[in-house]
């Protein structure tokens, strides 16, 4: 094992396999509900995202039959999604918090399993397997673990001291792995201020032209053809971009007056684009086409670049302008005109002074990429290690 970690956890191995009832019994601390006192419930999260508190509430709102105390480090299952993996160990601040009729709760035996040790083991395929299996019914919201079969659970009870050493080891990478997470999110907020300055110097005098002269609206319109397919663009809220929808036959189509989409194009939604709906078509977008609410703007090669005049439009100054000229105050009714787009004045440095600009971005954008790639396989490595440590033998 790559970890360094040898420990012998498989169902295969001489590692002993306990019930649940043995290690860690059901326990049901019941509460004595007084109404004028204050109370916090418990709640966990599917898919092993930890607990959290639901609501504080005095006493005397409660209606929930049976309350239970929880304390630090139980381990705790809600019956009804414990096979979505809603399974957590209390944390410090949780104990003392209440939990409903729904949460089952199990007290380790500290002579015999560490609770970490066996909160990580729910985390398991195999874990996972054995919950879902004691988890009966056929409906989702119909999956109920019976505190009956959760006793019965079958989990690895290795020597203490080996539970120790998986935990330690566990929470170390954990670690590592959440400063390596801090470590790329001050790279990139570094990256994105540079960014900010650079553009900020790059228009401190550059002259002010209207959208209509500087990037122009271009309408390619489409005959569809209902015996071909077609590739839609959409464009994100948020300044995240643009995306290709799924394909569709052209005797789908629902709307009217599509348009077609070429690389360079700068891509607004006319009802979100107030929202940040605003994008640069890639040479991957080239040949798509986007419904009517769509516009398409073609910089002036001599004036303007689409990468700048995107990032101007999505500067705090920029969505200002666009939601001025995207009249309305229901949100599906903020439309941003023709008229209105062309009449908003954009920042027009030397043509030169923006393209440095946007190599910077094309940096920072391929920087992100590469983030991304590393964030993936750093999110995937503690569940890789997960399997590896309960599964191979030393």
């Amino acid at each position: 094992m790559k970890s360094g970690l040898k420990v012998q956890l498989g169902q295969d191995s001489h590692t002993p396999y306990l019930t649940l009832a043995e290690v860690a019994p059901l326990v049901r601390r019941e509460v004595s509900i007084d109404p004028d006192t204050t109370y916090i419930e418990l709640g966990v999260r599917s898919f092993h995202k930890g607990t959290f508190h639901r609501r504080t509430l005095k006493g005397a709102e409660f209606t929930w039959q049976g309350l239970y105390r929880i304390h630090q480090d139980d381990l705790v299952f809600s019956n009804i999604m414990a096979w979505e993996g809603a399974v957590a160990m209390a944390k410090p601040e949780d104990d003392g918090c209440i939990g409903n009729h729904r949460m089952l709760t199990c007290a380790c035996d500290p002579g015999r399993i560490n609770p970490a040790f066996l909160a990580h083991y729910f985390k398991t395929a195999e874990g996972m397997v054995k919950l879902v299996g004691a988890s009966t019914g056929t409906v989702a919201r119909n999956r109920t673990l019976t505190a009956t079969s959760l006793a019965k659970i079958m989990v690895p009870v290795p020597a203490l001291s080996t539970q120790d050493r998986v935990v330690q080891h566990f929470k170390e990478l954990t670690e590592k792995t959440r400063e390596l997470e801090a470590h790329l999110d001050a790279v990139e907020r570094d990256a994105e201020h540079l960014l900010a300055l650079r553009f900020r110097d790059a228009i401190a005098h550059a002259p002010l032209r209207p959208m209509a002269e500087v990037a122009p609206v271009v309408r390619r319109n489409v005959e569809i053809d209902i015996s071909l397919r077609y590739r839609e663009l959409g464009a994100r809220s948020f300044g995240k971009g643009l995306f290709i929808k799924p394909d569709f036959d052209g005797a789908e189509a629902t709307w009217q007056k599509p348009v077609w989409i070429k690389a360079g194009d700068l891509v607004l939604s006319n009802i979100k684009a107030w929202e940040g709906a605003i994008g640069v078509a890639r040479e991957i977008h080239d040949g798509c086409i986007a419904s009517h609410r769509y516009i398409a703007c073609v910089p002036d090669a001599e004036l303007a670049t689409a990468g700048f005049l995107a990032y101007y439009l999505l500067s705090e100054d920029g969505l200002e302008k666009i939601g001025f000229a995207s009249p309305g105050t229901a949100d599906r009714n903020r439309t941003l005109s023709l008229g209105n787009l062309g009449k908003i004045e954009v920042p027009t440095p030397s043509l030169a002074t923006q393209q440095t600009f946007d190599r910077l971005q094309t940096d920072i954008t391929a920087l992100k990429a590469k983030h991304s790639a590393i964030r993936a396989a750093n999110a995937a490595l503690l569940p890789a290690t997960l399997e590896r440590v309960f599964s191979e033998p030393a």
